[in-house]
């Protein structure tokens, strides 16, 4: 081979050495350089999302509410035994620090629950319950159906989230007209056979409860039917109504009226056809169980209030306070303790404590051990409920 053009080969083959290195030397240096931009841009993005949650953990001061660095004692305006507040100028965020969080469980064992309360209504949004059904002192057939009804105010009704996981996980909230969305519980205790209790029911035993998870009739009427019924007791049934996470609806002011209610009544106590009866009973004059002229349940001549033969007040002929035929402390014809036809603690022919002629608790000729006072409504042998 010619020397010159063995030379022009040689310089070929370096020239395209050179050329090759040159180019993998630039590919090498733009793909590091890319590497860093990336990883400068990865380290960007992770510091604005560290940014962004360090943000959105902690307290924006527009929500700051200096209410909580009082004690309310502060200048002598305290009222006599009012006791100092707890403080905390960041509003209590990290109250629940070292504590068991509730973290949308029911944690039998208790636990802290740092979720804000929310929204509150207005004043005049305030929720309100009342019973329906069963009313006060009602009586009922054992284990026959109850159909529970409650009517609420100022409740969207029929929101509920789930209480295995999201219990007390989220504020209260408002629909658009200012009202609280959330939905209401019948919970039934039974009161041991007593019908005014002294003792409070323990709250961890209950013999119905059932959460009303619908809106009802859109109305505000709510209902939880009970098809199996009760055995025979006194019972107290009252409305726990709640926000949509289940905790207790908050109201904005503290004089008010309670936003649930409470009924008391029986089962199995005979007297389960008294209340659907009592208009009846009031316009064929009280004729009750055909056992003397002024008998229980319906079937004597003497009417109540005053509408037959022997009325109440003084009006009738055997009148009250010993001035009529019936005499007072067992003088007339209608004595106490069962040895005249009718009446209980010498009071007249016509009744008991002005409510009516028919004795109560087995003490006249036609006594028994439930009567019924004014209105038809069920009167007891010891004293009445008031829920």
């Amino acid at each position: 081979m010619p020397l010159l053009l063995a030379a022009g080969v040689a310089r070929a083959q370096v020239g395209a050495q050179n050329n090759n290195q040159n180019n993998n030397q630039n590919q090498n240096q733009q793909n590091n350089q890319n590497q860093n931009q990336d990883q400068n841009n990865n380290q960007n993005n992770n510091q604005d999302n560290a940014n962004a949650n360090a943000d959105a953990l902690a307290l924006d001061p527009a929500n700051v509410q200096d209410a909580s660095a009082a004690t309310g004692l502060e200048g002598g305006a305290a009222e006599d035994g009012q006791a100092a507040s707890e403080t905390d100028a960041a509003n209590f965020i990290n109250f629940c620090t070292g504590k068991t969080l509730t973290n949308g469980l029911q944690v039998e064992a208790g636990s802290c629950n740092g979720i804000p309360m929310g929204d509150i209504p207005a004043a005049a949004q305030m929720v309100s319950a009342i019973f329906i059904e069963p009313q006060n002192q009602q009586d009922f057939a054992e284990f026959t159906e109850i159909n529970f009804q409650v009517q609420i105010a100022n409740l969207e009704a029929g929101t509920f989230t789930n209480p295995d996981n999201t219990y007390y996980a989220a504020p209260q909230t408002l629909n658009n007209g200012g009202v609280v969305i959330g939905h209401t519980h019948i919970t039934v205790q039974d009161l041991l056979g007593e019908e005014n209790p002294t003792d409070a029911p323990d709250a961890g035993t209950f013999a119905f409860f059932k959460g009303i998870n619908d809106a009802g009739d859109g109305n505000g009427l709510l209902a939880a039917p009970f098809a199996d019924g009760l055995p025979a007791g006194n019972y107290r049934a009252c409305s726990m109504t709640s926000s949509s996470n289940h905790q207790p609806v908050l109201m904005p002011v503290a004089q008010r009226g309670a936003q649930d209610d409470c009924v008391r009544f029986t089962v199995g106590q005979g007297n389960a056809n008294a209340n659907g009866n009592a208009n009846n009973n009031n316009n064929n004059n009280n004729q009750q169980a055909g056992q003397g002229q002024d008998a229980q349940a319906g079937q004597g001549q003497d009417a109540q209030a005053g509408q037959g033969q022997d009325a109440q007040a003084g009006q009738g002929q055997d009148a009250q306070a010993g001035q009529g035929q019936d005499a007072q402390a067992g003088q007339g014809q209608d004595a106490q303790a069962g040895q005249g036809q009718d009446a209980q603690a010498g009071q007249g022919q016509a009744a008991q404590a002005g409510q009516g002629q028919d004795a109560q608790a087995g003490q006249g000729q036609g006594a028994g051990r439930r009567g019924r006072g004014r209105f038809g409504r069920t009167k007891f042998a010891a004293r009445d409920f008031v829920a």
